[in-house]
């Protein structure tokens, strides 16, 4: 499994709906994806899935409709991250896409749609690669990170949820991952969540693999903040990981954004650490929190020192639990037809 930062070329993102838990505040999150797909068209094709064709293509008549592929199907959410296909380079040198069940992070949410995304979109063409049925084993891309040269960075309350593959021990889960994406080294993160967080704790919303043998995590030194104790355990146990060598790794900490409330008082999930790289840039969430956002970014900057870092309000993509990784997945253009 590559590394994010080595692939991409194309975005694939799901427009929300009157159908999607957005509808009350579609305006808003329409805004919010119209920023989104300008950013990521300056430089790649963005394919956007929606049921709603033509309203999509209204939204974006102001942006370079070269960059922009849109393909009529039903979703039942926006966040690709987890249900769109996950890629892999074969011992040729080829990509290769992997579909796995998605059963709305552990049978919290409707999938019916999200789930057959893959196949339905192998079906209309979209993919030139193959695409490999793994449907016996439930995964979501946000729950996995990789640096490129076999090392994995997951989280146990994520993997190890009842209501994913409850039916396997960590061993064999183990197994999957190493005969599926070639890893060699898994990293358990034990540590760290997010209220509001409804992955139970994906790592991208915690912690990233980054060039140079480095993590970037989410911190807080706020002692009054609810993630105080968490985070803290998160730090001690990456100051505890070794890479295959045996060397400790980088780490980098990114600020936990400003609380955040929803309409009941209830805090939700911001962070920084959902952020999408592509081989030349780093699209980086901000929530209007000047000194917060300014501050993610020049972290993000000192582990990507050769990439732009291009800042996409978020604060829609909050109200629903979600951020900018969560929205997009990275695709190698030699995987879909253009």
């Amino acid at each position: 499994m590559p590394a994010e930062w080595e692939t991409g070329g194309v975005t694939l993102v799901a427009w929300p709906h009157e159908a999607t838990d957005w509808a009350e505040m579609l305006d808003q999150v329409d805004k919010c994806y119209t920023g989104l797909v300008a950013a990521l068209a300056e430089e790649q094709l963005v394919v956007i899935l929606t049921p709603e064709v033509e309203r999509v293509k209204s939204l974006l008549r102001n942006i370079d409709q070269s960059r922009l592929l849109i393909v009529g199907i039903d979703t039942d959410d926006t966040w690709t991250r987890d249900y769109a296909p996950l890629t892999v380079i074969d011992a040729n040198g080829c990509c290769r896409l992997l579909d796995f069940m998605f059963n709305g992070w552990g049978l919290k949410f409707a999938s019916s749609n999200d789930n057959l995304v893959n196949s339905r979109l192998k079906q209309m063409g979209l993919f030139t690669a193959p695409l490999e049925n793994h449907r016996g084993f439930v995964l979501e891309g946000g729950s996995v990170e990789s640096d490129g040269n076999g090392t994995l960075l997951t989280t146990t309350r994520c993997l190890m949820s009842p209501n994913r593959n409850a039916q396997m021990s960590r061993e064999e889960i183990e197994k999957v991952l190493r005969d599926t994406f070639g890893f060699t080294h898994q990293l358990w993160l034990d540590h760290g969540e997010l209220e509001g967080d409804d992955t139970d704790s994906h790592i991208d919303t915690l912690a990233r693999l980054a060039p140079g043998n480095t993590i970037i995590y989410v911190g807080t030194h706020d002692t009054t903040d609810s993630h105080y104790a968490c985070l803290q355990r998160m730090a001690a146990q990456l100051r505890e990981f070794r890479n295959p060598f045996g060397q400790p790794y980088n780490l980098l900490e990114l600020p936990l954004p400003d609380a955040i409330y929803d309409e009941e008082g209830n805090r939700l999930p911001a962070t920084y650490a959902n952020y999408l790289v592509t081989p030349t840039t780093v699209y980086m969430p901000v929530y209007n929190q000047q000194r917060n956002d300014r501050l993610a970014c020049d972290i993000i900057r000192i582990a990507f020192p050769e990439h732009r870092v291009v800042p996409v309000n978020c604060e829609a993509l909050i109200r629903q639990h979600g951020s900018l990784h969560c929205a997009t997945m990275q695709l190698d253009p030699t995987t879909i037809c253009i």
